[in-house]
């Protein structure tokens, strides 16, 4: 039996390249896919359809509700219509907290089209589509809590084709009796939000003459011109409650910048302007984490003007430094690390994420504070060490390393190196040094990333096995015996396929 077991697994070795394709598929393996029949309760708190892109931005459906009041109990209809689409999603949550649970439950007046789903501790709490059938109008009644809030808003995700949807359309607030606030009208939609203030043309490109001294200034490549096809510039000028914000970069599709407590996406207070039919779109969002951008439903920018031209996209708008009444928006008078990217939109202005890395300060800065003009790195030091170290390794040393074991040892069989023969010496050095430079570009992320990284995806995981591969290549060397040994033979096929699989 033992001797079976050993000649399946000498079989297996020498097939490292389909161990390492059987590893590599593990490794890459992904589930995709949508929810034709409308079960996306893992969408519950988001809203977001798994379809791996990013949201439009102007939403072409409306919610509407037969009342602007509620009392415990009531029933209210709900509608949703526009144009075609073939998915939808439908929940109500607290107007003053829009990312708390679902509240209340809905009821059906069309099951063919409709189905109840449960979102949290909610039963009935949200409504999704039962098939891809094409539709344009939905109707439902939502049930009114015992312990609701005093005011609710309807939220509703619409997905016209795979890749084309809206997220969290804002839909009418439905207040109870003698609440403060005052309702929205009930057709209100975030397109209808975003055009509230005047948008105005640029007549002329931005300038960085008052950047240092009237104007906070962040510029890519450093002293670059706005003018400049090849510039990316962002400017802060405060004017008295408020600060006047200037975007420019080399982009047809969009630029966007964010506030950040980290260096890292997540949790980050974002701007964008997106490029769509010659026109420019500025809009305010919330990042969390790697997910694409969650659009607000409602635009606290004002004066807001822009200009396409020459292969450049500008932007302007006026923010106040203080909006309590917006959730996710930072204070500006505070400090933060500032990231600026940019990327492709396409129609309908579906935002991709950005082609190369965000633009990040190397320090927290406070844009209302001493005017500055600084620049920033697509790529912090310790990262471009760990990948410069990964290089030499994998690349250089360890290439060398299995050339000289393979070709140089008849040719220095009788050189010999503090008592060894010369090959295995130079063999030995440069395995050794790949060990270690591995292990130093393998600490480097975490010291920058504070810890394990959640948001990495499978990179991290990847570097843990080449370091424990590095390793256990190193300890298998250790315990090499002899050349003329009957167990070496058995340590080559166990050493060679974990080298492959490294490399």
């Amino acid at each position: 039996m033992e001797r079976k077991f050993i000649s399946v697994l000498l079989a297996w070795m020498e097939l490292p390249g389909l161990a390492f394709a059987v590893w590599m598929l593990i490794c890459f393996y992904a589930p995709v896919g949508g929810y034709p029949n409308g079960k996306v309760r893992e969408a519950c708190t988001s809203m977001i359809p798994c379809h791996g892109s990013s949201p439009q931005l102007l939403p072409k459906h409306t919610i509407t509700v037969n009342g602007t009041e509620f009392k415990p109990g009531d029933s209210i209809e709900v509608h949703l219509s526009g144009p075609v689409f073939e998915g939808f999603f439908i929940q109500a949550r607290d107007a003053e907290h829009l990312e708390s649970p679902a509240l209340g439950s809905f009821m059906l007046a069309d099951r063919r089209a409709s189905q109840l789903l449960t979102c949290g501790r909610t039963k009935n709490s949200a409504v999704s589509h039962t098939s891809k059938a094409k539709k344009q109008h939905i109707k439902v009644y939502w049930i009114a809590p015992g312990d609701a809030p005093k005011r609710v808003q309807f939220l509703a995700t619409v997905v016209k084709k795979y890749r084309t949807f809206w997220v969290k359309i804002p839909g009418p607030i439905v207040s109870q009796p003698n609440a403060l606030s005052p309702a929205t009208p009930l057709h209100a939609t975030s397109e209808a939000v975003a055009t509230s203030h005047p948008v105005s043309y640029l007549s002329k490109p931005f300038n960085a003459s008052s950047c240092g001294r009237t104007k906070f200034c962040i510029r890519n490549p450093s002293n670059c011109d706005p003018e400049s096809a090849s510039c990316f510039f962002l400017s802060f000028q405060q004017e008295g409650s408020s600060v006047f914000i200037e975007m420019s970069g080399p982009s047809e599709g969009y630029l966007a910048f964010a506030l950040s407590h980290d260096q890292w996406m997540g949790d980050d207070d974002a701007y964008l302007c997106v490029g769509e039919d010659h026109h420019v779109h500025t809009v305010t969002a919330y990042l969390k984490g790697r997910s694409p951008p969650v659009l607000d439903s409602e635009n606290a920018l004002e004066d807001v003007s822009w200009r396409l031209a020459d292969g450049l996209l500008q932007c302007s708008f006026r923010r106040s430094i203080h909006l309590p009444a917006h959730k996710g928006r930072f204070n500006l008078n505070a400090s933060y690390y500032i990231f600026l990217a940019d990327g492709e939109a396409s129609e309908g202005g579906v935002i991709h994420k950005h082609q190369q890395q965000p633009l990040i300060t190397s320090g927290m800065y406070n844009v209302t504070g001493l005017p500055q003009d600084i620049g920033g790195s697509r790529s912090p030091r310790l990262i471009k060490a760990h990948g410069a170290l990964m290089f030499i390794a994998w690349i250089t040393t360890v290439s060398i390393g299995v050339i000289v074991a393979r070709f140089f040892k008849p040719v220095w069989s009788y050189s010999f190196l503090f008592g060894k023969e010369m090959w295995f010496q130079v063999h030995r050095m440069l395995m050794l040094t790949t060990v270690m430079l591995t292990g130093i570009s393998f600490v480097l992320p975490f010291i920058y990333r504070g810890g394990w990284s959640q948001q990495a995806g499978f990179h991290p995981y990847l570097g843990c096995t080449v370091m424990a591969l590095a390793i256990f290549q190193a300890l298998m060397a250790g315990f090499r015996p002899s050349r003329h040994a009957p167990r070496v033979v058995c340590l080559n096929r166990l050493c060679y396929p974990s080298m492959s699989v490294e490399i």
